[in-house]
């Protein structure tokens, strides 16, 4: 497998002026001799011309005289090469692919929609032009690829899997580490490097979405009342002790839990109270 090899141009400035120079003489010998031999070199100086070429500042031109690679020539400015080479246009600028939404299963098999956001480059000229047949779709399929296999690996939520350490939801600089190296795996063989790869979008597919949310406000709710309980406990403890440390009134064992059951009714409840004046005993 061949590599990219730079190429030198020759200075476009100094052809051109050589160029118009033979122009002039041409043109002179035709008024002054009027021999046809000279519309023959007309057309064959016409031909040499298509040896110029520019090249802008973060591109390249890929020299290739009949089926051989002659090299790139990545110097920007104004050149001129053998009109028989042909010259293909390469940016080696940094550029941005959004892929599209793609819906996958996770680790456990939940669907989930899914794209990513690639910053890449071309680096090596040949790869680019000759390893690939269009390294631009290339680009796009390959990473299409990554993302299902990465998506594979994870689950989407610890709800999901108590056991993941790391979950595309919340473990995002280890899944984007992964992905990047996933991708600059397989976009290295077409001469591309990937400056950073990132999950842009990541979601429940449409089907299970609402599912998906409810489980998680009820895990929500469940951890809240679970703290709810914790305080309510620690209250009812500290209420308890201060009135029979201070003496302020006996409780026998009936007493203690009908209070703690009407104080642990107070504090969890989630809807206002309505209390109601107890005029007799504790127990009446």
């Amino acid at each position: 497998m061949k590599n990219e090899t730079t190429r030198k141009a020759s200075n476009g400035y100094v052809f051109l002026l050589l160029f118009f120079i033979t122009l002039v003489v041409i043109i002179g010998g035709i008024a002054i001799f009027d021999n046809p031999i000279f519309l023959v070199l007309i057309l064959a100086l016409l031909f040499l011309a298509r040896g110029f070429f520019t090249v802008n500042p973060n591109s390249s031109k890929v020299m290739v005289l009949f089926g051989a690679y002659k090299g790139t020539v990545k110097e920007n400015g104004f050149f001129w090469a053998n009109p028989f080479f042909s010259r293909t246009k390469i940016s080696l600028r940094a550029r941005n692919f959004d892929s599209d939404r793609l819906k996958v299963n996770d680790k456990i098999g939940n669907p989930i929609m899914i794209n990513v956001i690639l910053v890449w480059k071309v680096s090596d000229t040949f790869k680019a032009a000759f390893d690939v047949d269009n390294y631009e779709e290339f680009v796009r399929v390959q990473t299409d690829a990554a993302v299902r296999k990465l998506a594979g690996i994870y689950p989407y939520d610890s709800f999901d899997d108590e056991q993941a350490d790391i979950t595309l939801r919340s473990g995002m600089d280890e899944v984007n580490t992964a992905l990047e190296h996933e991708i600059t795996e397989r976009l290295s063989m077409a001469g591309l490097e990937v400056m950073e790869a990132r999950i842009g979008y990541l979601a429940y597919a449409p089907e299970i979405a609402s599912s998906m949310l409810k489980r998680q406000q009820a895990v929500a709710i469940v951890a809240a009342r679970k703290k709810i309980v914790e305080g309510a406990v620690g209250m009812v403890e500290d209420a308890l002790a201060q009135l029979s440390n201070d003496g302020i009134i006996d409780f026998d064992d009936d007493k203690k839990a009908s209070m703690i059951s009407n104080l642990m009714v107070v504090l969890c409840s989630d809807k206002e109270v309505t209390p109601v004046v107890n005029a007799g005993t504790l127990n009446g």
